[in-house]
């Protein structure tokens, strides 16, 4: 579903402060296949996630999305293979409008636009039927201005609004990094529902360690704009934070540094 190869990206090039951030990265997705990436500041797992949106072109390399070359597509151009879930929860929805609204707008999209805004009884009540599935009650709130919600409300309701139209891939990017301890197991929580439901080929990036073994089937570590380890299967399913961290020194010959990562 996803095939990424030999994929190059530097900022700054030819300058005192250019960063190379992606070096050769090959990496191959299977349909319905779950990764959680995980590394350390600056591994480069935020910017090969961007990359595969279209928020960054690579300097070099291609990305395919189901057999198509979206290597140089701008990000709109890419918005029908791709749902996105950023850290920022308020970034995914438009707080002045009503969940409804705000539900309306993910199901048309890729759909011709008119200037008439009309909710029909049918979209509806696939509205209601979708948000009960949350389990937050929102299905009894579609009048509601988003901007009321929670972060952890808007950010359930960004991923849905993220699956509604089932894309080819689905990126989460550090989505629960923003919320509290309690709040953040739940996002999380739905999330594998939704994924599992709908058998969404998923990218996950994430600092935690253990959100990283306990989520999704695969495990990638970056270091230093490189894939450092590849784990899944049983092998993921046997991982701890110890013999992670151990695999990763085993493979890169150095100390994993990122103490955001032990938390959780």
């Amino acid at each position: 579903m996803l095939k990424i190869e030999h994929l190059n990206k530097t900022f700054n090039p030819g300058t005192a402060i250019a960063n190379h951030v992606l070096r050769d990265v090959s990496l191959n997705l299977a349909d319905g296949e779950y990764v959680s990436l995980i590394g350390g500041n600056g591994a480069g797992k935020s910017t090969l996630l961007s990359s595969v949106a279209g928020t960054f072109m690579p300097d070099t390399g291609r990305i395919e999305i189901d057999g198509v070359n979206v290597t140089n597509l701008p990000e709109h151009r890419r918005a029908p293979y791709l749902g996105r879930v950023f850290q920022d929860p308020m970034k995914g929805t438009a707080a002045n409008m009503t969940i409804e609204e705000n539900l309306a707008l993910a199901y048309r999209r890729g759909k011709r636009r008119s200037l008439r805004w009309y909710t029909s009884s049918a979209e509806r009540k696939i509205y209601r039927e979708r948000l009960a599935t949350l389990e937050l009650g929102l299905e009894n709130r579609l009048g509601d201005k988003v901007g009321l919600l929670s972060g952890g409300q808007r950010q359930a309701l960004t991923l849905l609004m993220a699956t509604l139209k089932q894309p080819k891939i689905l990126l989460l990017d550090e989505h629960t990094a923003a919320l509290d301890p309690k709040t953040a197991p739940k996002v999380l929580e739905i999330g594998d529902r939704i994924i599992s439901d709908n058998s969404l080929t998923t990218m996950m990036v994430t600092h935690n360690m253990r959100d990283a073994i306990a989520h999704g089937n695969r495990l990638i570590m970056m270091n230093a704009g490189r894939v450092a380890l590849d784990v899944s299967g049983e092998e993921k399913k046997r991982l701890t934070v110890d013999a992670l961290i151990a695999k990763f020194s085993q493979v890169s010959g150095e100390e994993f540094a990122g103490d955001q990562s032990l938390l959780g």
